[in-house]
Order: structure tokens, then sequence, then C-alpha cells
């Protein structure tokens, strides 16, 4: 009797792990699109802690933004949470790299927002306000664009009301013609086939 006990818990305990990790920022692993990046690979080693060469690369202003994205999104999530925004934080003040985060460039704005988010996915209120000031200063990148998209959308999940929001915030960045593409084709077909999900509630 307690071993059934037990294996009803255990299904329950999977079932709802399961809910929470379906959502925007945890079901749109893109940085798969990236495999055979060296900063990709590392960050894949790396059990999912920012380490000090992934911020070295994270910070160096002539990389690609659409690499650091993808290498801050194969370091993941954690229901427990995480801590890799305050990290990455103190080091760039430990590396003299900035005096203000609000002064920062828009690549620092949106890695430092998108770690926010996915160190605690649960409360993306802060992130979000990053994500838009990095928008706000590189407002053609669609990389930018479209993390910034996921966060928002990550907190629209919240009422289901708003779930058409959910769809509609990205794909207004997919057909946004004006913007850069400086994101992988195939990364950008994983998010959205996550993202397309949400388009039957907007019927």
């Amino acid at each position: 009797m307690q071993i059934k006990y037990l294996l009803v818990l255990l299904t329950g305990l999977f079932f709802h792990a399961n809910i929470l990790a379906d959502s925007p920022l945890t079901s749109t692993n893109f940085s798969k699109a990236y495999k055979d990046a060296k900063i990709v690979q590392l960050a894949a080693v790396s059990n999912g802690s920012i380490s000090e060469l992934l911020m070295d690369y994270l910070i160096y202003e002539d990389n690609p933004i659409d690499l650091k994205i993808a290498a801050i999104n194969e370091l993941g999530w954690s229901l427990r949470g995480k801590n890799n925004a305050g990290l990455f934080y103190a080091y760039m003040k430990y590396r003299n790299v900035l005096e203000d985060i609000d002064q920062a460039s828009a690549d620092i704005l949106i890695c430092y927002a998108y770690f926010m988010a996915l160190d605690d996915y649960f409360d993306v209120e802060e992130a979000i306000v990053f994500a838009n000031k990095a928008k706000a200063k590189s407002p053609s990148s669609y990389t930018i664009q479209i993390i910034t998209a996921l966060i928002e959308a990550q907190k629209a999940l919240d009422n289901k009301e708003n779930w058409c929001e959910v769809y509609s915030l990205t794909n207004r960045v997919r057909n946004n013609k004006a913007l850069t593409q400086d994101m992988n084709e195939e990364a950008i077909a994983i998010i959205f086939k996550y993202m397309d999900l949400y388009k039957e509630y907007c019927d």
C-alpha cells in the first residue's frame, strides 16, 4: 500500500514539474541549432553554471549576439532557480566593464535580462525591463527582439486570457521584415515550433 501511494506521489510530482517546464522560456531550446559552435559546446559542459570563459565571451563586443544568447540558452534553467545573472553582473563590475548596468550595451543588457529570466522564470518583471532597454538600444536586432518577446510571453502566460498575446508577441517579431536577421534559421524554427502552439488561443 505504501509503495502505491509513493508511486502516485512521484507521478504527481513528475506531472507538476512538466507543467512548470512547459513555457516560452523553458521549452525553446534553440541552442541545439548552434551545437557546432565552440562557445555553446563550452556551455554544454558547464553544468548549467556560468564560467569565467563564458562571461569573457559575453562581454566581448565583437562576438555575435546570437552565439551569446545561444550559450545562455544552453546553460538552461532550473526549478530550484539559479544565480547566473548575479554572477555575470559581479564579474562585469570586477572587470570594470560597466559602472551602471543601465548604461551597458544592448548585447550586455539582453544577456543580463535573459540570465535573469532563466534564473527565475516565475518572476520575469525585472528581466522585461532590461530586455526592453536592450531593444531600445538595438531596435533592428532580430535576436534581441525575439528574446525580449519570449521573456514578455513568459509573463503573459500567467493569465490564460492573455494566451493569444503569448503567441502574438513572438509572431510580431517574425513578421517584422525591417529587422536584421542575426539569428540562425534553425534556431528560429525551434522557437516557433513551440510558440505556434499558442496560435489556437487567437481564434
